[in-house]
């Protein structure tokens, strides 16, 4: 396959190209940039010296309807003018940015302050959690991959929800991720001195990810919730930890907690059920496509606090979109992604 990323030079950008390397169906990758086309590659970033000795091409529909597949890691808005003249013109797309993620223009509007793709490109659109919307993705010719924090959260909660085991009217959702969530773009939240040896919450009750998880949770249990979800940044470059709270429904035990998620996952090779550990953290998976997920229950509440864990940049972007790639063209869903966690 002849694959293109837009947006090559960000975090999602890079690690697309890092796994995509070797990945043993593609041929070829072409690199794009909207801002920095003519640069070279690899004097931006020396690890790829002699592997991607070229320079950024420039963004050119002609171009683009040539490739098999094109993958776009940019800020909100930029896709909602690129993709739409694309669809259904020749390559598979898949957006890893939030444009097409929520379904009701007005909702998204609100929550990015932008203006909303055209309706006919968002009815197109697939939402990419793979494990639960496998056959969507495959018909669809735009893909939109979901957040890292809607991963990881809908990943752990959703068997739950969707088989009534827990109350889902009161989830409350604690969030924590790495730096590399927020981009590669210089800022104060992420400057070394505000960032090291420090915790922080942003964007109370006002993050971007609420209305998509409350969509994933409705599209897929059908049922209809609004959450409470924090998110924090820790000082660390990759990872994400969601830790949930919610009350168990009557005669519900942890045991049943765990049968469920095992039942629901039991053909999901990137998921993976955590029951006994002294120890659960975001290392784990540090640079691999898993998601762990382990459940407890306080008898003495009644209460389930689920706990799950992604690498951000991979499980929460590049990972997924290539696992969607790789169910769009009917290979088998771990082609590029059998990479071993790093642990130190």
């Amino acid at each position: 396959m002849k694959v293109g990323i837009i947006g090559a030079s960000g975090y999602g950008g890079l690690e697309l190209v890092r796994l995509l390397h070797n990945h043993r169906e593609v041929e070829h990758i072409d690199l794009y940039s909207s801002s920095e086309e003519g640069t070279q590659f690899s004097s931006k970033f020396p690890h790829l010296s002699k592997l991607y000795d070229r320079p950024l091409k420039q963004i050119e529909e002609v171009h683009l309807k040539a490739l098999d597949v094109i993958f776009a890691s940019t800020p909100a808005g930029v896709t909602t003018e690129i993709f739409p003249p694309l669809i259904g013109n020749g390559p598979r797309l898949i957006d890893l940015a939030g444009d097409f993620r929520l379904k009701d223009p007005d909702v998204y509007a609100h929550w990015y302050g932008k203006s909303p793709p055209p309706s006919g490109a968002i009815a197109e659109s697939a939402y990419g959690l793979t494990e639960w919307n496998r056959d969507s993705i495959r018909r669809a010719q735009l893909i939109a991959n979901p957040g890292c924090y809607p991963t990881a959260t809908l990943l752990s909660l959703l068997p739950l929800v969707k088989e009534r085991l827990i109350d889902a009217s009161q989830l409350i959702i604690d969030a924590k991720s790495g730096v590399s969530g927020a981009g590669n773009t210089p800022g104060r939240m992420t400057h070394f001195s505000e960032t090291n040896e420090n915790l922080s919450i942003y964007k109370i009750h006002e993050h971007q990810h609420i209305p998509e998880i409350e969509q994933g949770i409705s599209l897929f249990s059908n049922e209809k919730v609004a959450v409470t979800f924090t998110t924090h940044l820790i000082p660390m470059t990759r990872g994400i930890m969601i830790t949930s709270y919610a009350p168990l429904k009557s005669n519900v035990t942890e045991q049943h907690l765990i049968e469920c998620l095992k039942e629901k996952y039991a053909h999901s090779p990137f998921i993976r059920i955590v029951t006994e550990t002294a120890k659960f953290c975001t290392k784990q998976v540090y640079g691999s496509n898993f998601c762990d997920i382990h459940v407890k229950v306080d008898p003495r509440t009644n209460r389930a606090t689920i706990v799950s864990v992604i690498d951000n940049v991979v499980k929460g972007a590049a990972g997924q979109a290539i696992q969607n790639m790789n169910v769009q063209f009917g290979l088998d869903e771990t082609t590029g992604l059998t990479q071993v966690p790093l642990f130190i």
